[in-house]
């Protein structure tokens, strides 16, 4: 109420409705709770600009973080604080991720269900070719010095980001197309805290780069068993086989998940972290449309809200009843029918085809739908 007060002084009419709004709706919402939970409470309202110079009011409650909340945070701003929720995702252990031949390196970490590329880097080694008035054996000195220079500039670049976070790296795995991964870890380029923790096994793979780098994970997939990037991998290619048979158990898109957790066939529910977008119950005060029949859109938090169906009035004719988010209640529908609820990245191509290829929503069934 104090800071509802305050707002008034603002002198933007237009924020001084914005902020008071929001801060109405927040403490409408905290009226709902008699105790804030065992790990705390968050509360994000806010008025979203959605084009035309219209807005629309947001209101997103998180009643069940992961980790207790470790402090109070009143936050008046033009972007939501989510700092603290931030920090609980993070996934603290990882793996070190090194791809490199004698033309180029790259680098990064894997962490829970996310690769992260951090530097690719290219040598300025020459072929193996003499040059007029150039000796060869002086010419393969120079080519030796540069392939040195190069693997000494990799391997610095690689330890001096993954030390900061050493006690978090279960192992380093290496790779590349050729000897030279071999090389480097045999004349101790590395490290020597880092050269503890590479793994005895290095990997062939097609590339040094970043598609190198991502084949590393896939082609080290056993070694690093506790990286949950190998398990969606494999869930997705499980969904994937599936669905190309005559009689697939698996299904994707909205309206057939949704038929398919009514009717009690899923096993295994795929949502894209990507996924977003609301449930929105919407009313009519025009000509009472929603009162007595069910008038749901999905929305995202940047769509308008639609107009009547029935009289096609707008605007302020149109009343939200409820909001709620599509993950929820697709989660919801699932633990009703004891079906399992797999979360997939959009940083693996399989998670990127999930999200642009299948809406975000996939199911693996129990068995065949008709």
């Amino acid at each position: 109420q104090n800071e509802h007060g305050q707002a008034a002084n603002i002198k933007s009419k237009g924020t001084r409705k914005n902020v008071q709004g929001a801060i109405e709706s927040a403490i409408s919402t905290l009226s709902r709770f008699k105790t804030p939970g065992e790990h705390g409470l968050a509360i994000f309202v806010g008025s979203i600009i959605i084009g035309n110079n219209k807005s629309r009011m947001v209101n997103i409650v998180v009643d069940d973080p992961p980790q207790p909340l470790i402090s109070f945070r009143y936050r008046c701003d033009s972007r939501f604080e989510l700092t603290q929720l931030e920090e609980m995702l993070i996934d603290k252990k990882s793996y070190a991720l090194f791809v490199i031949d004698r033309s180029e390196a790259a680098y990064g970490i894997a962490t829970g269900k996310r690769i992260h590329v951090q530097e690719h880097l290219v040598s300025n080694i020459m072929g193996k070719h003499r040059q007029g008035g150039q000796s060869a054996q002086r010419f393969e000195r120079l080519i030796e010095e540069a392939a040195h220079n190069f693997f000494k500039r990799a391997t610095e670049h690689a330890c001096s980001y993954w030390l900061p976070n050493l006690e978090n790296i279960q192992a380093v795995v290496i790779g590349g197309p050729g000897a030279t991964k071999d090389y480097v870890v045999k004349n101790e380029y590395f490290h020597h805290e880092i050269a503890k923790k590479i793994a005895k096994t290095t990997f062939d793979v097609g590339y040094s780069n970043e598609s190198g780098v991502r084949e590393l994970v896939e082609n080290a997939g056993q070694l690093m068993d506790q990286i949950e990037l190998d398990a969606e991998r494999q869930i997705m290619n499980r969904f994937l086989e599936e669905l190309i048979r005559t009689h697939p158990k698996a299904t994707y898109g909205n309206a057939m998940i949704n038929q398919a957790l009514a009717q009690g066939a899923v096993d295994t529910l795929l949502i894209s972290e990507g996924l977003r977008g609301n449930m929105v119950t919407l009313a009519c005060k025009k000509c009472g449309h929603g009162d007595d029949v069910s008038w749901e859109v999905r929305l995202s938090n940047q769509d308008e809200i639609p107009n009547c169906p029935a009289c096609d009035a707008g605007g302020e004719a149109i009343k939200e009843l409820s909001s709620h988010s599509i993950i929820d209640s697709l989660s919801k529908m699932a633990q009703e029918s004891n079906s399992e609820v797999v979360y997939i990245s959009v940083d693996t191509e399989e998670g990127s085809q999930l999200m642009l290829g299948f809406g975000g929503l996939a199911a693996i069934l129990r068995y065949p739908m008709m």
